[in-house]
């Protein structure tokens, strides 16, 4: 049975920074401590950092291996543990390739959360890390010290401190890991390193007759109108200038978006369109095709109850605690589908709002003052760590006039 959780002690050092170099990694039982795997290896010339991060690189592949679906990752290296949360800058060029890798591989999991250790508590991975590092040097090999952490107390079957682990356990299974919910992200000052976030490009879609005659348009396939074209294309060039190399065109299966979409696919040099249905928009009910006039003359204490609260659904139609599940659901499989790369995602107002509010951390209120035109862009940056960025909302300079 794969471990759900597991521990990754990782070093890596070099004789002479840069010298002889190499890394160990220890990957432990998060309750009884037992050593799960180990891996090392010589790399040849190589810096203290070089050698750290292919350290973690190594034990996150070994993790990956396992099956394991949550991560601790513990490294005596500040540096690598603060880079890979974001919180200090890469200006190393050599180094940012393996912090894109660890990024990479940070996606795979459920949750990965990084704590640094002093290194006397990591002298397991430092014992392994040292043989390779006499291997690259090309002396004799010591045999590494297995440093066996202290015994632990095991309670007895019914004894409170089971009790205790049970009920913590069933609290962290329920909650949001740390890895997907944007309110539990480290805080930090610091601008992060763009480039081991995956990018969101949110672009709404075109207008259609329906936008114009400010209508309820849910799930009804209303196309794009000539001026919906017009802004389709324009927005197009201007995605091509903002994600020349973005990795993939993503779009809610609606005509409206496709259309969008096939425009700005088309600007990044013929990329497919996939779909995503967890994109769509909202289930307007009985309200779609309407004008906002009509329901509120027709619908006046359905619309108030509505408005007041993310859980009440139009009649015969989806709520938006409903929609921001999905959204939610559709931004993970993104995030780890395209780590570190740029995604466009064409979508309707309801999802991206909801996406931007989870990202900015706001309330419901938020989804009643936030306003998204006809083919504006906005642009989120998500980390591996759960850290989130808003870089923009509802860009409209590259829009022709009405």
């Amino acid at each position: 049975m794969a471990p759900r959780v597991v521990v990754v002690e990782a070093d890596g050092g070099s004789r002479g920074n840069p010298g002889p170099a190499g890394y160990g990694a220890v990957l432990r039982d998060p309750g009884t401590g037992e050593v799960l795997a180990e891996r090392s290896a010589a790399i040849g010339t190589a810096t203290n950092n070089v050698a750290e991060y292919r350290g973690l690189i190594a034990g996150l592949e070994a993790a990956a291996e396992l099956g394991a679906a949550e991560v601790e990752a513990r490294l005596d290296s500040k540096l690598v543990v603060e880079q890979m949360c974001g919180r200090w800058q890469i200006k190393n060029p050599g180094l940012r390739p393996l912090a894109a890798q660890a990024a990479g591989l940070v996606g795979k999991f459920a949750a990965v959360r990084f704590t640094w250790i002093p290194r006397d508590r990591n002298r397991h991975a430092d014992a392994l890390a040292n043989a390779a590092m006499d291997a690259a040097a090309g002396a004799p090999a010591r045999p590494a010290k297995r440093a066996a952490e202290e015994p632990r107390p095991v309670a007895a079957a019914d004894s409170p401190a089971r009790a205790a682990a049970r009920e913590a356990a069933a609290r962290a299974a329920t909650a949001r890991t740390s890895g997907t919910d944007p309110a539990t992200a480290p805080a930090s000052w610091e601008p992060r390193p763009s480039f081991t976030a995956t990018r969101l490009l949110l672009v709404r879609h075109g207008a259609t007759e329906y936008t114009e005659q400010r209508r309820y348009s849910g799930r009804v396939d209303v196309p794009l109108s000539d001026h919906g074209r017009a802004q389709a294309e324009a927005t197009a060039g201007r995605v091509a200038v903002l994600a020349p190399s973005a990795a993939a065109v993503v779009s809610s299966p609606l005509s409206r978006c496709r259309d969008t979409a096939e425009a700005i696919a088309a600007a990044l040099g013929g990329k497919p369109v996939r779909d995503n249905h967890d994109l769509v928009e909202c289930d307007f009910g009985a309200w779609d095709g309407r004008t906002f006039a009509e329901v509120r003359e027709r619908w006046a204490g359905e619309m108030d109850a509505w408005l007041a609260a993310t859980t009440v659904a139009p009649p015969g139609g989806e709520s938006f605690a409903d929609v921001a599940t999905r959204s939610r659901r559709a931004v993970d499989e993104l995030r780890t589908a395209y780590p570190g790369e740029t995604v466009v995602v064409v979508s309707h107002v309801s999802p991206i709002k909801l996406i931007l509010r989870d990202a900015l951390g706001g309330g419901d209120t938020l989804l009643h003052r936030l306003f998204l035109d006809a083919a504006g862009i906005s642009v989120v940056d998500l980390w591996p760590d759960g850290g989130v960025a808003v870089r923009s909302v509802n860009d409209t300079a590259h829009l022709p006039s009405s």
